[in-house]
């Protein structure tokens, strides 16, 4: 942890001045595309008494529902047809998968709902390991990633009186995100 940035004095004291700026207490990560619901910031905390950056991304459980969804649908697929691959390619040409395919991935995505297969909860996690101070994964159950929801978050997570909901969740798929 020593030749992480995140664990340095300097470096924390230049990140909680910016985060001293912002009414909220963050700093956006200045290259991720900031969601309605999902956000990459920045913010300023103790770890073993120590102060340090964390590097955090808040998502909705919903969101996290869907990726988790995605990713079995898409695994899925490619076991049943294997020249066939889920990933957008540059051309904004065929994008949409053959009949048969988008068929299969309907029939799995209603069999993965029916049978509430994915189960979300909330979670803060984090990752010693991160290249950039603290790692902190977190998610929510919430509508959106608003500024006063990750202040919040912050607030309490700092405080250490963060309560997080511990009952599983499943979403219905949006149709506008099939395939």
């Amino acid at each position: 942890m020593e030749s992480n940035q995140g664990f340095d004095a300097n470096v924390v004291a230049a990140y909680k001045e910016q985060c001293s700026r912002n009414p909220f207490g963050f700093v956006l990560h200045p290259e991720e595309e900031r969601t309605p619901e999902y956000a990459h910031v920045y913010f300023t905390g103790n770890y073993q008494g120590r102060e340090v950056v964390y590097d955090t991304v808040l998502y909705t459980l919903r969101l996290e529902h869907e990726c988790e969804m995605y990713s079995i649908v898409e695994e899925m697929t490619k076991k049943k047809f294997p020249g066939y691959s889920m990933q957008l390619s540059d051309s904004a040409e065929d994008t949409e998968p053959p009949e048969e395919v988008a068929m299969h991935m309907a029939e799995i995505i209603l069999s993965l709902e029916e049978d509430e297969t994915v189960r979300v909860k909330e979670h803060a996690e984090l990752d010693l390991t991160a290249g950039f101070g603290i790692g902190l994964d977190v998610g929510l159950h919430v509508e959106e990633i608003t500024d006063e929801r990750i202040a919040t978050f912050i607030r309490r997570f700092n405080r250490g009186d963060l309560t997080l909901d511990p009952t599983l969740y499943t979403f219905q798929f949006n149709d506008a995100d099939d395939g």
